[in-house]
């Protein structure tokens, strides 16, 4: 096998964005090489796809095989669960106020990655090289890199999925401004008494969101973001006393709960590159954009940019790493990942403050949205598919306007 080939599209980095990425990417018709070892089926989070998300999963073939092992998120659920001074009231959003039949799906990684990584091996458009890149040479004609079996790959155009410490992005010399949050997630699932009726509750606490989200049957996942050192100690506790933590935490809302054996922390940080493309390189997933585990966005970001970019690609497919296609991939992503970040960002700081000011403003905001439906309805719009909120309150006075 000859390992100088030229393949049109390089994708660094086998997660879910990377096989999403290579996927997508040869359903257009591009080559593609994708650069990565195979998962190891270990991780235990869950992944909040959105309906818009879950179209491409659909247009890619993977879709069916997944829904049988999700649980469909009907209902979501905003709860103050500070001890303040000033707190919100709760806020619930449903998907049949904007005419949906659910905001989307919760999937176990451990179902969604496999399920990826099946399509990918059995795609005859992808050349999956199970192994990391090593370094980087990007060049004015082509990005080449040097994997770790030896091998070399060159490429038109390099798609960063290689995550939020992305070699990739620091080989095309984009700064990146990341900033560690003194949080951690605790990351578990859990079976409940009684039924979750396709509801996830946001549990907003001092130290960050407390957010069960369901699973198949009367299950649901847990992400605690707490401080580092209380995750640790949440980590250590024995099956029976941190069951007992989790209901007292979500106040028995959903009954007797029974923690699964097996738990995982990770620490929160956000992160935020100068540009999502130079050098041949376009940034996708975590490698362009990182933030706390706020109201599911972070993958559904990541199949935008995918989705983007491919269609950037193809309107230039002789050559999709050049300047001009990078630069508009640049100018496409940037309000969409800024809004986003800058949202959940200032959420989480407005969780952390102690400060009147920042919990008037949440106080206030959450308010206005549970008691307004045609801003709740623009949010959750927005929230499923940017830019259509806007769309549909425009539909609304044209339609006023004609009265």
């Amino acid at each position: 096998m000859d390992h100088h080939k030229t393949a049109r599209i390089l994708v660094a980095g086998s997660g879910p964005a990377g096989l999403i990425a290579a996927l997508g990417f040869a359903e257009a018709g591009f080559a593609v090489t994708l650069a990565g070892p195979e998962a190891n089926g270990q991780d235990g989070r869950t992944t909040a796809l959105m309906n818009p998300a879950l179209k491409v999963l659909e247009r890619l073939g993977v879709l069916a095989e997944l829904r049988p092992k999700a649980a469909p998120l009907k209902v979501m659920r905003i709860v103050d669960a500070t001890r303040r001074l000033v707190r919100s009231p709760t806020v619930t959003f449903r998907a049949s106020e904007i005419g949906e039949e659910q905001f989307g799906l919760n999937l176990p990684n451990n179902v969604l990655v496999p399920a990826l990584a099946r399509a990918v091996a059995a795609h005859v458009g992808i050349e999956w090289r199970k192994s990391m890149v090593e370094s980087w040479r990007l060049g004015t004609a082509h990005a080449r890199a040097v994997l770790a079996d030896g091998g070399e790959i060159s490429a038109s155009l390099a798609v960063a999925a290689d995550g939020r410490m992305s070699p990739a992005r620091e080989a095309a010399g984009i700064a990146a401004s990341v900033r560690s949050y003194p949080q951690a997630a605790l990351v578990l699932n859990f079976s409940h008494r009684s039924d979750h009726a396709f509801t996830s509750t946001e549990f907003h606490t001092e130290t960050g969101p407390f957010t069960q989200v369901p699973l198949p049957g009367n299950r649901s996942s847990l992400v605690w973001v707490v401080k580092p050192e209380t995750a640790t100690e949440l980590a250590a506790l024995d099956n029976a006393t941190l069951s007992q933590r989790v209901e007292e935490q979500m106040q028995s809302m959903l009954g007797r709960v029974t923690v699964d054996p097996g738990r995982q922390v990770y620490p929160l940080s956000a992160a935020s590159p100068g540009r999502f493309a130079q050098n041949r390189v376009a940034l996708v997933g975590e490698a362009a954009h990182v933030f706390p585990p706020i109201g599911a966005q972070g993958l559904n970001l990541g199949i935008r940019d995918i989705d983007d970019l491919i269609g950037i690609a193809t309107e230039n497919s002789s050559d999709p790493g050049s300047e001009k296609c990078l630069a508009t991939y640049d100018t496409r992503r940037r309000p969409d990942i800024l809004a986003r970040s800058s949202a959940v960002n200032l959420l989480n700081r407005s969780l952390l403050s102690d400060m009147l000011p920042a919990q008037l403003a949440r106080s206030a905001g959450l308010g206005v949205l549970g008691s307004f439906a045609p801003l709740r309805a623009f949010f959750m719009r927005e929230g499923l598919r940017p830019g259509s909120g806007f769309q549909a309150l425009a539909g609304g006075l044209r339609k006023q306007s004609r009265r």
